[in-house]
């Protein structure tokens, strides 16, 4: 049992930390575990090297109960599902621990009632820090100051609540010594014992009052010293700002004035003029350089941390990629400049919708639906537009570019190994956007096509087109001006099972940058509907996957966790490892599919720790701190009401100027749902999927027509069908047959020209 280097806990947020033994279940008992105090939180990890990447377990001290069983037994529980059953070393360690957590459940109550108090009396913004970083700092120094005062005053009245505590049970002893009738020096010494007793915990109370009494005091004043610093801070912040407005207009009237007397100077003499315009003409371009590096900073110097080792020059990228993680740069521009005229002025974006109507409240009934589809693919079942949401699955393929900013980021990273977490986390984002999203795309009709043009804003366009109906395949290609490329060709198997349906992805998914000419792909997994008949409708991510970048050889395997009722981890967990082609691990990514990602750059790896599940040894890796590579974006106002649409998939079915006829924008089942028609959706999307399949009767025909008619003549076989602006050729990476974008889609497009499309609608 290893002890904390100082003999006793110090109350003023210093983390205690040791050995303890934790019940796990009948079967294991009491195992070893390392505990962490800090911040009011009372963490757990199997080993100290589980620190830096995975907590097994964490309890907020502000509600828990601390209750002692015996000498070497404690017990902590929140009053909920955590109850963590402990046992110390010794009495001596237990008592150490009891301490620690008194104080620190003592503090964590303390500091969440006064963020609680504190939230109407300051703000929490305020103004930016480079104006006015030295009122700032003054004011923080008080605050910091009165904080650490006040803090060391409640850790005494703690104190005291624990030697009131003790002292009562020390003179309820006495007093039960006493009433055993000692006569003689015995009696006396007890009497003695007691009435210091008494005096020592009179004592004590007058001290705690005191120094509450001055808390009070400094409190008081803290306010009147909070008001009086913000007043001087904003009025230094308006003085600066006004100084630079100043300095700005002078120097632009210094250069105007210089440029009136140099064409004054040419006007009077010419052959005298040059050295001087060439003179005005630098310093022109020296205050020009100037005033673009303050708006728009290209290069920053920062101090190395000394935490992190000796790396390099490749990993600038990491530098690159935190910055890019801080900046918004391009991708929230509300002002688009034509690239094809630099001269013209700038052009407002076109505003986007952010409510559809909302969704019915229809009752159905689901058994008399379900009962005979057991057993049958779902793309051969008739459903009615109650189970579905109203856009196409085109449209919900469009949806995986909801986070493209992970693309641009990833293109400008010079190492490939931070690429490849870039890469990894966009595969995950994807998942994000169905958490609680139950309803079914429509099945998109052969030759159905969607586009989805945000190159004015985000820098890509992305077609899809449905280039197969049996089995349903959707061919997709994304092409973006900052330097990548995206392409996959997906087909849904999907099997309903009486309980749940799974819908299992097939196909490989293409990211190829320009820039190191990096060639990644990757699968998707298995997606569970569960509780289809009875109970509340979930959806569970779980398989793993493998992003292989085929240039490098770099390799990252992604786990998705399926859900498990006895499972100690969190809900909907994804862990990853980002490796070179040696197997060489670099990275590590942990979070939810759900919620967010972060990598960690690995310093070492060892074998240790405990047994996995076939006997193995598992990997420890020592990471430096974890960063944040992705956070799922706020669903909008309303969005239960909105079949849980994201800001993205509120406008992928807006009616646009200018689409193919064959757009998903144009189905009219799909256009009546979003309305709430949906009786007239209903009537709507039998008449398409009839009328679809009176059209592949006919192709039946034609085909064996050309096929009877081809044996007396030799030829090639007759093509049966054939995508509009997708081709079938072998991908050469895979060795797949897969669809790849022939062209041709745009530049229609901006012809408006739409000749030889087929009527589906």
């Amino acid at each position: 049992m290893s002890e904390p280097k100082t003999p006793t806990p110090t109350p003023a947020g210093d983390t205690y930390k040791g050995w303890v033994f934790k019940w796990t279940n009948y079967i294991k008992g009491y195992q070893r575990r390392w505990f962490v105090l800090s911040n009011g939180l009372l963490s757990y990890y199997r080993t100290q090297a589980e620190m830096g990447h995975t907590c097994r377990g964490t309890i907020n001290l502000a509600t828990a109960t601390i209750t002692v069983d015996d000498a070497c037994n404690f017990v902590i529980s929140n009053g909920g599902a955590q109850t963590y059953h402990l046992k110390a070393s010794c009495e001596v360690e237990r008592q150490r621990w009891i301490t620690a957590l008194e104080l620190a459940k003592a503090k964590a109550a303390r500091m969440q009632a006064e963020s609680d108090d504190s939230g109407d009396d300051f703000s929490p913004s305020s103004p930016p820090a480079a104006p006015g970083q030295g009122g700032a700092s003054q004011n923080s120094e008080v605050q910091s100051a009165l904080r650490t005062l006040g803090s060391k005053v409640e850790d005494l009245s703690t104190c005291n609540d624990l030697i009131s505590k003790h002292g009562s049970a020390l003179q309820r002893s006495l007093s039960e010594l006493d009433s055993l009738r000692l006569t003689g020096e015995a009696g006396d010494k007890i009497r003695q014992v007691t009435e210091r007793a008494t005096l020592f915990r009179i004592t004590s109370n007058a001290m705690i009052n005191a120094c509450r009494d001055f808390l009070a005091l400094a409190q008081a004043h803290s306010k009147r010293w909070q008001k009086a610093l913000q007043a001087e801070r904003d009025q230094r912040v308006r003085l600066e700002e006004t100084l630079e407005q100043l300095a700005k207009q002078h120097n632009h009237l210094e250069r105007a004035f210089r440029g009136a007397a140099q064409a004054n100077a040419t006007a009077d003499n010419k052959s005298a003029a040059g050295p001087g315009k060439g003179e005005a003409s630098d310093e022109d371009d020296d205050n020009e350089f100037f005033d673009a590096m303050e708006e728009a900073p290209e290069f920053i110097t920062v101090p190395a941390d000394p935490q992190f080792h000796k790396r390099s020059s490749s990993n600038i990228s990491g530098f690159n990629s935190e910055m890019c993680a801080d900046d918004q740069s391009l991708n929230e521009e509300p002002l688009a400049m034509n690239q094809e005229s630099p001269s013209q002025e700038l052009v407002p974006l076109k505003k986007r919708r952010t409510r559809i109507s909302d969704k019915p409240n229809y009752s159905l009934n689901l058994w008399s639906i379900m009962k005979n589809c057991i057993g049958k693919e779902l793309s051969k079942i008739p459903m009615p537009v109650n189970f579905n949401e109203p856009i196409s699955m085109l449209q919900r393929l469009s949806e995986d570019l909801e986070y493209h900013e992970l693309l641009d980021k990833a293109s400008k990273c010079q190492s490939s190994l931070e690429q490849m977490c870039y890469v990894a986390a966009f595969s995950v984002s994807s998942y994000s956007t169905t958490v609680h999203r139950t309803g079914k795309p429509f099945n998109p009709l052969l030759g159905e096509t969607y586009e989805l043009d945000r190159r004015r804003e985000s820098g890509y366009r992305s077609l899809c087109e449905q280039v197969s109906h049996h089995p349903p395949a959707a061919a997709h290609h994304v092409i973006s001006d900052r330097g990548w490329t995206l392409r996959q060709e997906i087909t849904v198997a999907s099997k309903f099972r009486g309980k749940y349906l799974s819908i299992m992805p097939l196909g490989t998914i293409h990211a190829i940058f320009e820039k190191g000419n990096n060639h990644y792909t990757w699968k998707k997994v298995t997606t569970t509907v569960h509780n289809i008949i009875v109970g509340k409708l979930w959806i569970d991510q779980s398989g793993e996957i493998d992003v292989v970048n085929h240039t490098t050889g770099d390799r990252c395997h992604l786990k998705f966790a399926p859900y498990s009722y006895f499972s100690r981890d969190v809900a909907r967990k994804v862990t990853g490892v980002v490796m070179d082609k040696d197997g060489k691990a670099h990275y590590v990514l942990s979070g939810t599919w759900d919620e967010k990602m972060e990598f960690s750059r690995v310093m070492q790896s060892s074998r240790g720790g405990e047994n996995g599940t076939e006997g193995k040894q598992k990997t420890v890796y020592q990471t430096l701190k974890a960063r944040e590579v992705w956070r799922r974006n706020p669903l909008p106002d309303g969005a239960e009401t909105m079949y849980y649409f994201t800001s993205l998939a509120l406008t992928l079915n807006e009616p646009e100027d200018g689409v193919a006829p064959t757009d998903s924008r144009r189905r009219p089942d799909q256009r009546l749902m979003e309305d709430g028609r949906w009786d007239e959706a209903n009537a709507e999307k039998q008449r398409l999927e009839e009328k679809q399949r009176s059209v592949r009767r006919e192709r039946e025909r034609e085909a064996a027509s050309q096929r009877s008619s081809s044996q007396s003549e030799e030829g090639a076989p007759y093509e049966n069908y054939q995508a509009l602006w997708f081709e079938s050729c072998e991908d050469r990476i895979t060795g797949e047959q897969v669809h790849i974008y022939k062209g041709g889609y745009w530049e229609a497009k901006d012809r408006g020209s739409w000749e030889g499309l087929p009527d589906i609608f």
